[in-house]
Order: structure tokens, then C-alpha cells, then sequence
């Protein structure tokens, strides 16, 4: 029965075309050309489809490849507060868990970009039809892309290839069969949640939880409604887009994606009215390897983690990368240290160069900047490509608009500057570093390397400079341990030490005479008797006690290192004061606690030094000793500006440093509570200050030191730290110091048991402190009275009969003393 209606309906067809084509015989050949054109079509079409599929134009994930999705996601570092400093990535991408987003945000995009994305089960075979009749036949681009966002999906994923016809026809087809399956495997809100880990917003940056944070300073549950379409519209075109660029352009896009939202009722016509007329309000954060908080920090801690987790393997076998794996790495940073830090060298230097550019020369080295420029990456380049000197001095010479480093907020500007007037440019930038640790601990709270990591590399935290007086204080430590009291009295006087090649130091001031106690000679940082007590220790023991403090570079065996005349770190000077801060005993410094993957289990953690274990250089007592001789140099010595100027009423002990022709400042200062050192200088210490007053290190470093601990204190959580004190004198040691600091002549001399001492205590100094005036002019007479009561004297002793006195007491001493072993390093690599 089946076979004879066959039969007959081809029969009647066959009838049909017989007729057809006898009365229309050009036509019925062209529908018969029509129609088996339209027969190949379509298995052609189907026949692509079904490679596709098969993989001929490039393999489609597997469901097993698609369940284990992993994005590049960035590792993040963080303070010990956990306070987010910066991250390390390829790509900046922290994913965000479907909790995590706003509301707003999904309902803005859903609106926008695939309103029937809940209904659909991966292609919207509705919008693909209006696609290619209404764009492609017609014209009409207002009529919107067909991609659901499962497609939008796969193509973040897993990217487009090619540019021709048949390349995004196949790229197309594969989206829409990855789509298809990422709808088996996942539900709705995991697409969602993937799409918004995966979309770009341009800037390097990925998934909305970055963009929030970027754009707005928020995360993205905090996203209002205006925000949240201004972010969803960026995925058009996220440059064309992007709030911070063209925000004309973004405000237009934010508006139409609020009117999608109307439209599918997620928003009122009254609520988008108002929100309309809002601008976009953005907070924008700059971010990257060279941007944010801690970049000096973060990059030396690059290195060290790269090896750490280059050691260690993930579930699969391979090893972790901190560029890919959302690797979470925890550090001793405190985030408002360091934030206090970097605004403290920012806000300083700021101010000091513009008296720099005044005053800076550079010195002996005149051909400087030619020097320079042969070294220069330019200037090989022109060289390989055999340009004459001619040519190539042309070059340097030729100006060109460039982008360089600038002290506005920005950081930076366009100007019109020939290269060789940008190296010069760049050689008068004033450098700087500063670093805070916590004594007891040897926790690294803030380093500073740098103004600015993306211009200056060279991170001046670890790089070396010659320390100038700040190596001072360990000249008097080393007398102290050898049995000296603060009131040994030292001739100020210009002396050549023939057996040192007829060397000859100099006071700074040019000033000579008189007699300086250990304390005078350290608070007024006198050459002359800094280099007599020097050679009385001996050169070699203080080496050793550098070495003891933790200071690993070579120390010359020369009298000129009592004068800072070695190149030392700015690290190693803060751990060898934060020694003098902990009473004594070394600290061990370290900066990473522990290490974490994008799961939160911790595959490495530090072994954190124990403070039992640290290695006792000074005893107590003599500690004691020489804190009070380091406060003397704050409260009425070379760091007295600490008071006056940034009015810090607290126990703080500090040296100030300058080099040779004031090439390099320095202070290095503590509390019982942290210990920080600051440097500032140029590239080059031939570049230097003409001015002593204008270069010297209370200056240009100490107000760094200052800066910093004024901002700490204002904050009510670091208030009460003010209220640390020093480990206290015994009444014994109160009498080795009661003694006047400068005399005028060996006459003046007096026996300290019978000087009483005007001196005000502690107490009385802070009370006095904000009252300036009142406090000179009382420090005036207290040096009056003690003049007047040492001239009546009539029985004085004489300088030598005095020290052979205190020689026989130290050797009386030294028999009782016992040496404690000390630990030879302290930098320990880090596991």
C-alpha cells in the first residue's frame, strides 16, 4: 500500500516537471539547478558541522577537560594584617565565588547580553535565526549578536584562531557545541560565575572581581546598581568603554544597559531615571608589577618564592607557578607601615628636590653623563649598527617627546628632551630608602627601596652605600664592651696618623679644642674623637662587633670605617641598630610566614626564628649605656630636629650620617619598639649637595625617619607605642653618666663624684619638649652652672691622672667580665 502512493506521488511529480518544463524550458532548468544547489548546500553545511565536531578543524574539550576548567589566576601577597600588597600574574585574574556577586551585576548582564539565558540550554537557536536574517540578509546591526553567554564563555576559554570564512565558521560551530556541553555539566549560576572570572575588562584586566576592585575600589557584592552596568557595558569594547578613558562613552553604554535592565523588568523606568543622571563615580587603583604598595618588596620577594614553589608539586605532579596556580603568600609586612613608609619618602623628597636641582653638583665626575651614555643600552644599539660618534652624538642631542619620571601624582610627564638631557635629567632624581623592623622579633614591618619601582629598579633597601656616621654608635659600642664609660674624656684635636699614610681626619665644622666625653663626642658626632677612641679599641674589634650585629659585607681593616668609610646596606644597618633597640640581642630578620594554594591549604610555611634563640652582643647593661648616648644625639645632638620639627615627645635613640662632599644621608633611629633606618641620595654619590647645612643627613634622611613615625603615632591603633621606654640605667650607671658633655680645657676637669649633675631627668625633658624656647634657654643655663661650679673647683684632677684612674678600673673589671659566645650570621636562607 506504502509502495503504490510512492508510486503515485512521484508519478504525478515526474507529470508535473514534464509539463512544467515543456512550457517553461530556461526556467525549469534554473529550478532544477536551484534546487540541487540547495541539496549541496546543505550537506556541505551539515557535512562542516560534522567535522567540526569531529575535530578536523581543531579538537573540542572534552566533558572531562571542561569539569576540571582551571583560569590563570593571579597570586596574591599580603601584609600581616592581610592586607592585599600586590600580586604576580600573567594574568590579573582573582576569581570570584557566585556568593561573592552583587545582584545588580548579574541581572545587568543577563539583561544585556542574553536575556533568555535561563531558559535556553547553551545556543539560542531564536537569536541566532534574528542574527542572520535581520544582521546578515538585512543590515541591521542594532539587532544584537546572537552568542549566548555559554558561547561568550567558550570563546574567553578557549579564545578565536584565524580571520577567514571558514576559520570563524568552524570557530562559531565548536562555541556552540562547547556551549552545549558546559551546560550539561554546570548549572546557571556556575556559568555565571565562570563567565564573570573569565571576561576581559581591558588594562590586564580579568574577572569582575579585579575590575571592581580597580575601577571602584569595591568588591563585587558592594556593586551598585549604576556601577554594576557601567562594568557590564565595558564588555562590548572595554577600551572604547572604560569609565577612566572615554567616560562620555561609558556613561552612554551604562545608560543602554540600565534600559535593558528596564525592559526586563530589573529595573524600574523610575529607578533608571534617577540613576541616569548620575556620573560614574570611579575610584581607579593603578596596578601592576611596578605599581600598588610594597613593589620593592614584592619584587625581591619574587625571586625567593619562585624557588620555594618551584620545589613544590601540585596534585598533577607539576610544579607550582606564582604567576598561574592563585598561589596566597603571607608576609611580615604591617600594611600601614608600609603605607606610612612610602608616603613618607614620597612626601619628602618631593619637597627636597626642588633644593637639590639648586644646590646638586656633580663634583670631580665632570664627564659623568658622557659616561653614562656609553654605558647606555641606546648607545651600544647605535654602535652595532656602525654609526659614527658623530652620528651617534646627533642622536643624544636630537630632542623627542618622552614620558619620564616626575614628582606630581601621576608620577610622571611628557616632555620634549634629547636623551642625553634625560640622563642628566634622571641623574639629579634624589634615591632614597627606608626600612622598619620589630627589634624583639626580626619581623620586617615596611621596605621602602625606591620613590617609584616602575622608573628606578635599584632597590636601595639591599644595595650599598658608605654609611657615613651612622657606623659611629658601634665605635663606642666596642668601648663600652671593653670596660669605657660614657664619661671617657677625649681630646678634640687634629691629628696624622703617620702609620696610616699620614691620614689626617677632620671635623665636619673645622672645629678643634677642648675635651668630649664618649657621650659629648657621639651627640655632636665629632671625627676627631670618634677615630682617638677608635684606635684605642682597635680597628679589628670593632670589625668583629660589626659582624656580630649582623653586618655581612667587608669592613676594611682601617681606622676611616669609625668615619663610615664602608659601603654597607641599608638592611644591615637597621638589623645592627634594631640590636641596639632589643636590648642588646640580635634579632634574626625574616619577611614570609607561609605560603598557601588557591584552596587555602598551606604547602609551605616559614620556620619563624625564635627570639630564644637570638645571640646576646651587648650585655644589658651596656646597652643601657649606649641608648642613652644615642638619645643624646636626638635630644641635643645632630638628631635634634626629631624634637623640634615633628615634635616626638617619646624615647627614641638615632645617629645621623653624612658622607664625603654629602653624597649620601643618613639616619638611623629606634624605639623600644621598632627600629628604621632612612638613606637619600642620588644614582651616583659623585652627584652630591654643595651645601653641608642643605646635605647632610639630619636634612635629607632624618625627616624620612620622622615623617614616618608622626604618621604611625597619629593613628589611634599605634598611639600607646609611645609609651615604650627604654630599658632603664642602674643608679650606678646614672653616676657614669653624670658628667658634662664638652669641656673647654683639661683644667675643667673634675672627680664625678664631686659634679652634681644639673642635667634635667627624663621626665622633666619630655614634659618640656613642646616648649622649645623654654627648653634651650633652661639647657643654657644648666651648662652655666655647671661651668661655673667646675671653674670654683679648686682641687681638680687633671685628664691623666683621671684616665689612668679609669684604666685601673677597667682592667678590674675586665677580670670579672665573662665573654658569651655570639652566632656568626644571621641572614638564614629562608626555607
Amino acid at each position: 500500500m506504502p509502495e503504490n502512493r510512492f508510486q503515485k506521488f512521484t508519478a504525478f511529480v515526474r507529470s508535473r516537471w514534464q509539463t512544467f518544463n515543456q512550457k517553461y524550458p530556461r526556467l525549469s532548468w534554473a529550478a532544477l539547478v536551484g534546487v540541487i544547489g540547495s541539496f549541496l548546500l546543505v550537506f556541505s553545511v551539515c557535512l562542516f558541522i560534522f567535522l567540526t565536531y569531529k575535530g578536523a578543524f581543531g579538537a573540542i574539550p572534552t566533558y572531562g577537560e571542561l569539569q576540571n576548567i582551571q583560569n590563570n589566576t593571579a597570586s596574591e601577597v599580603y601584609s600581616e594584617d592581610e592586607v592585599l600588597l600586590g600580586k604576580y600574574y600573567i594574568e590579573n585574574r582573582v576569581n570570584a565565588e557566585y556568593d561573592e556577586l552583587s545582584e545588580h551585576l548579574i541581572n545587568a548582564l543577563v539583561a544585556t547580553e542574553d536575556a533568555r539565558f535561563f531558559e535556553h540550554r547553551g545556543v539560542d537557536f531564536r537569536a541566532t535565526l534574528r542574527v542572520v536574517f535581520k544582521t546578515v540578509l538585512m543590515g541591521d546591526r542594532s539587532a544584537g549578536g546572537g552568542s549566548t553567554l555559554s558561547q561568550q564563555l567558550a570563546k574567553n576559554l578557549y579564545g578565536r584562531r584565524g580571520s577567514g570564512i571558514v576559520a570563524m565558521a568552524s570557530t562559531k560551530f565548536k562555541e556552540m557545541f562547547i556551549a552545549r556541553r558546559l551546560e550539561k555539566i554546570y548549572t546557571k549560576k556556575e556559568l555565571l560565575n565562570l563567565y564573570l572570572n573569565t571576561v576581559p575588562f581591558g588594562d590586564d584586566i580579568y574577572g569582575v572581581k579585579v575590575a571592581a576592585q580597580r575601577f571602584f575600589n569595591v568588591s563585587p557584592a558592594d556593586l551598585t546598581v549604576e556601577d554594576a552596568a557601567a562594568l557590564v557595558g565595558m564588555l562590548k569594547a572595554n577600551t572604547y568603554y572604560n569609565p577612566v578613558r572615554n567616560p562620555a562613552h561609558a556613561t552612554e553604554r551604562r545608560n543602554t544597559v540600565m534600559a535593558q535592565m528596564v525592559k526586563y523588568n530589573y529595573l524600574t523606568r523610575a529607578e533608571a531615571d534617577s540613576l541616569q543622571q548620575l556620573p560614574i563615580t570611579v575610584k581607579y587603583s593603578r596596578e601592576g608589577h611596578n605599581q600598588g604598595t610594597a613593589t620593592y618588596f614584592r619584587e625581591h620577594l619574587r625571586g625567593e618564592l619562585k624557588d620555594i614553589v618551584g620545589e613544590i608539586e601540585k596534585p598533577n605532579g607539576q610544579p607550582y607557578n606564582i604567576y598561574t596556580d592563585g598561589l596566597k603568600i603571607f608576609t611580615t609586612i604591617n600594611s600601614d607601615f608600609q603605607r606610612y613608609a612610602e608616603e613618607a619618602v614620597r612626601e619628602h623628597l618631593s619637597k627636597l628636590q626642588p633644593e637639590f636641582d639648586k644646590d646638586k653638583t656633580f663634583g670631580k665626575d665632570s664627564d659623568l653623563v658622557e659616561n653614562v651614555i656609553k654605558k647606555s643600552v641606546r648607545y651600544e644599539r647605535l654602535k652595532k649598527a656602525g654609526k659614527t660618534e658623530a652620528e651617534i652624538k646627533e642622536n643624544f642631542d636630537t630632542p623627542v617627546r618622552m614620558t619620564v619620571f616626575a614628582w606630581n601624582e601621576d608620577g610622571e610627564e611628557t616632555r620634549e628632551m634629547s636623551p642625553r638631557d634625560s640622563i642628566a635629567y634622571y641623574l639629579g632624581i634624589l634615591r632614597a630608602g627606608f626600612m622598619v623592623m620589630q627589634p624583639q622579633t626580626g619581623k620586617i614591618q615596611a621596605w621602602v627601596g625606591g620613590a617609584d619601582q616602575k622608573y628606578f629598579q635599584y632597590d636601595h633597601v639591599k644595595g650599598t652605600r658608605q654609611v657615613g656616621s651612622t657606623f659611629k654608635p658601634l665605635v663606642y659600642a666596642e668601648a663600652l664592651r671593653q670596660g669605657y664609660t660614657p664619661c671617657e674624656y677625649l681630646y678634640n684635636r687634629l691629628v696624622t696618623y703617620t702609620e696610616y699614610q699620614d691620614w689626617t681626619p677632620e671635623n665636619s665644622d673645622g672645629k678643634y679644642g677642648g675635651l668630649y666625653s664618649m657621650k659629648g663626642g657621639l651627640a655632636n658626632s665629632v671625627n676627631a674623637v670618634t677615630v682617638d677612641m677608635m684606635m684605642r679599641v682597635g680597628v679589628d674589634s670593632v670589625r668583629a662587633l660589626a659582624q656580630e650585629l649582623g653586618i655581612e659585607n667587608d669592613v676594611p681593616a682601617l681606622p676611616s670605617i669609625a668615619l663610615g668609610a664602608a659601603d654597607l646596606s641599608l638592611g644591615e644597618m637597621v638589623l645592627a641598630y634594631a640590636t641596639f633597640a632589643n636590648n642588646g640581642v640580635r634579632p634574626e630578620p625574616y619577611y614570609l610566614t607561609r605560603i598557601e594554594n588557591s584552596r587555602g591549604e598551606i604547602i609551605w610555611s616559614a620556620d619563624t626564628p625564635d627570639p630564644k634563640d637570638f645571640a646576646e652582643v651587648l650585655t644589658k647593661e651596656d646597652n643601657a649605656l649606649l641608648t642613652n648616648m644615642l638619645e643624646a644625639v636626638v635630644d641635643s645632638g645632630t638628631a635634634r630636629r626629631i624634637r623640634y620639627q615633628f615634635n616626638l615627645p617619646n624615647d627614641i635613640a638615632g645617629k645621623t650620617g653624612t658622607t664625603q662632599d654629602q653624597g649620601d644621608g643618613w639616619f638611623m633611629g629606634y624605639t623600644p619598639v621598632f627600629a628604621a633606618g632612612a638613606w637619600v641620595g642620588a644614582e651616583y654619590p659623585t652627584t652630591h649637595w654643595r651645601s653641608l647645612a642643605k646635605g647632610q643627613g639630619a636634612a635629607t634622611a632624618l625627616p624620612i625617619w620622622g615623617l614616618f613615625a608622626k604618621k604611625m603615632y597619629a593613628d589611634p591603633k599605634y598611639k600607646k607605642l609611645q609609651r615604650a621606654t627604654f630599658y632603664p640605667l642602674t643608679p650606678e650607671q646614672q653616676l657614669d653618666i653624670a658628667c658634662p658633655m664638652y669641656l673647654e680645657s683639661e683644667d675643667m676637669l673634675q672627680d664625678s663624684t664631686d659634679f652634681e649633675p644639673k642635667e634635667p631627668t627624663m621626665n622633666d625633658r619630655l614634659r618640656d619638649l613642646f616648649n622649645i624656647e623654654k627648653r634651650t634657654r633652661e639647657e643654657g643655663q644648666r651648662r652655666r652652672e655647671a661651668k661655673r661650679s667646675a671653674e670654683q673647683r679648686e682641687n681638680s684632677r687633671k685628664i691623666r691622672e683621671r684616665n689612668e684612674a679609669l684604666r685601673r678600673k677597667r682592667e678590674k673589671e675586665k677580670n670579672k667580665k665573662k665573654k658569651k659566645p655570639f652566632f656568626k650570621r644571621i641572614f638564614k636562607n629562608q626555607q
